[in-house]
């Protein structure tokens, strides 16, 4: 078993002359005015919710981008904070963008280009010259704040996710032997998707800078060599699953990401948490007698439409279940400034109204929308009260939510309701899986989930509880780690 014990062990025995760098464009905790009083919060993505728990294990340095309203008030000055702020266990230092930056980089070729290019969910990315420009100068910027936090030591730096895909190639340019990482958290597409970029080259040849790639499956590897053998004039060795290009090797593996799983079961039993699961039916205006959850950002990969779509089909199907049943949507709202979104907004409000109005009844209505930031204690309330969880995204890297569900629910109360098109789906075969385009099986899904027998559902709930004990978030950092110590 990988714990956060034997993390710290291997990298103080490992990589003890190394300074340990982790950098990416969402930061773990941020700083926001509340009046004039200055309160922290901690990150909920995936990302920043899996790699918090590293971090507190290797006490390095976190490079991202100060996005709070009183981030820059809070460090010191050399733009760096200890955190987490309660209990520090290392630095945070943050980068900061301009308006222009921000728009360019993040909002601009992050999300309109990579992102739509990497999930089939039939959105056509857009790319536009000036973003892309904009998005390598802000991957400098990141390039230049880890220079100057590594000096002239050596380094490990592990850089995440499609916002800092040129950043090792700017790091290299002026330390080669620094050993530099990439982990890919979405999907890698197929080479007939990809080769539609225009800066296809140029992407390719800035992941390869790095000296290991991770992707969370093995399907995501094999496009990513294809890819490369399509597009570059490079040796792909199948066996190995590297690159040589220009004379660089590049390692290319799986390392399907996890939750702090020990630890998430542990803060979903404690008291403030077991006291607000009575107050959670205060929180939700309709009565129920079942309450299904789904929690999402705000996206249209995440299948959100789909799963409106088949709760209506749920309760027309079999009736018997209006009155009693309500699904609760918590989504945080991101991405505000690209029209995408809020087209997608406004088209799941309008669903749920719709929906709400073809089976209301008196107080009880089914679809409840929450889009607002809810804290942690209160989130693990929601999954321990759910009596099943929808994870319906229609193309995910593997989607943490439906890991972190599982492991809140101590009291082996509930069923996950699971997408096939999640990294997930491979390791928790016991959830019902569905496929979020077939409304009909969807909906049935649902049923199955809610009929299913106490002993069966407890004895699934076991078994994927354990699968995510063993595959923990330690296991994939050290198995990462392990594999860059092989080079």
């Amino acid at each position: 078993m990988w714990t956060k014990e034997r993390l710290q062990n291997t990298i103080k025995k490992q990589l003890k002359d190394h300074v340990f760098v982790i950098a990416s464009n969402r930061e773990p905790y941020s700083h926001e005015y509340s009046g004039k009083a200055i309160k922290w919060a901690k990150a909920i993505g995936g990302l920043t919710v899996a790699l918090d728990p590293v971090m507190q294990a290797c006490k390095g340095i976190w490079v991202a981008y100060g996005s709070g309203d009183a981030d820059k008030d809070a460090v010191d000055k050399n733009d760096k904070v200890q955190v987490p702020p309660d209990k520090p266990r290392y630095t945070l230092k943050r980068v900061w963008l301009t308006k222009e930056e921000e728009i360019g980089y993040y909002y601009g070729y992050a999300n309109q280009s990579l992102w739509p290019l990497s999930h089939i969910a039939y959105r056509q990315p857009i790319f536009n010259r000036e973003h892309w420009n904009c998005y390598k100068a802000v991957n400098k910027k990141f390039a230049d704040a880890i220079l100057k936090e590594i000096g002239d030591k050596k380094a490990f730096i592990w850089l995440q996710d499609y916002h800092l895909v040129k950043c090792a190639q700017y790091i290299k340019e002026k330390r080669k032997n620094v050993i530099s990482a990439l982990f890919w958290h979405i999907p890698w597409p197929n080479p007939e998707v990809f080769r539609v970029c225009p800066q296809k080259k140029e992407l390719l040849e800035g992941l390869l800078a790095n000296d290991l790639l991770g992707f969370h499956i093995l399907y995501h590897c094999h496009n990513f060599l294809s890819t490369i053998e399509q597009e570059l004039e490079a040796k792909v060795n199948w066996e190995e699953l590297s690159v040589i290009y220009k004379g660089h090797k590049t390692i290319v593996r799986p390392f399907p990401i996890s939750v702090d799983a020990e630890a998430i079961s542990r803060h979903a039993s404690n008291i403030k948490v077991t006291r607000s699961i009575d107050k959670i039916p205060l929180d939700i205006d309709p009565p129920y007698e079942i309450l299904c959850l789904g929690i999402d950002r705000v996206d249209y990969t995440k299948g959100i439409l789909e799963k409106i779509k088949a709760v209506d089909r749920f309760l027309e199907k079999y009736p018997e279940y209006q009155g009693k049943f309500v699904y609760l949507q918590l989504g945080a709202l991101g991405r505000l400034r690209i029209q995408t979104y809020k087209d997608l907004i406004n088209s799941i409000q309008a669903l749920a109204e719709e929906v709400n109005w073809k089976y209301r009844s008196g107080y009880w209505y089914p679809i409840v929308l929450v889009n607002k930031r809810i804290e942690y204690n209160k989130i693990l309330a929601y999954y321990r009260s759910a009596d099943l969880c929808l994870v319906a995204s229609l193309h995910d890297g593997m989607n943490l939510v439906a890991k972190e569900y599982l492991m809140a629910n101590v009291d082996l109360k509930g069923m996950l309701v699971l997408s096939h098109f999640t990294g997930a789906a491979r390791d928790l075969k016991d959830a019902i899986l569905i496929n979020p385009y077939d409304t009909e099986a969807f909906a049935d899904g649902i049923y199955t989930a809610l009929k299913m027998s106490k002993k069966e559902r407890e004895n699934r709930i076991k078994k994927m509880r354990q699968s995510i004990d063993e595959k923990n978030i330690y296991r994939w950092a050290g198995h990462f780690i392990e594999q860059l110590l092989k080079l």
